[in-house]
């Protein structure tokens, strides 16, 4: 079962790699994501936040069905935006307001390989663009001003790690 990486880890911090090959690990990379995510109470989870640098994440809302998204693409977004204040599993104790477009639409393929697209607005359209910047490399608070995040940074203390 994948662990959670915490900044500063190194795999946070890069573009992840498409995912080249669908198929059973995949399938059970992403299964075993939503579980960790469920476990942490979590909305959304890139596959770079359990240590692996591939282009795959999962999303859980409430009272939605869960969402498996490989090699996903935002291919539009809209003029509308909104601030929302933002954490993450991976900086764990840390929250921030964001300003992100209030919708996008996005394609991806699923866990079974199948492409989609899909129209999101709201919590699901956040809670995409914050999954996909950690494709990128890119953590919530990279979209704060130099002064926010210093001071964010400065407080912010990585969990130890639980060794047995």
């Amino acid at each position: 079962m994948p662990e959670l990486t915490y900044y500063p880890d190194e795999v946070l911090l890069q573009k992840a790699d498409p995912v080249s090959e669908l198929g059973t690990e995949i399938q059970t990379l992403s299964q075993q994501m939503l579980e960790l995510l469920r476990d942490a109470q979590g909305l959304g989870l890139a596959a770079p936040q359990v240590g692996r640098g591939l282009r795959l994440f999962v999303v859980d809302l409430p009272n939605d069905q869960p969402r498996t998204f490989i090699n996903p693409e935002i291919i539009e977004t809209s003029v509308e935006e909104s601030l929302l204040e933002e954490g993450c599993l991976s900086i764990p104790g840390t929250f921030a307001g964001v300003l992100r477009p209030a919708g996008v639409r996005v394609q991806a393929r699923n866990a079974d390989g199948k492409l989609f697209t899909l129209s999101a607005e709201g919590m699901l359209a956040r809670v995409i663009q914050h999954e996909l910047d950690h494709l990128n490399g890119v953590l919530f608070w990279d979209h704060l001003s130099q002064r926010k995040r210093d001071r964010l940074q400065k407080k912010y203390r990585a969990p130890q790690s639980q060794e047995s």
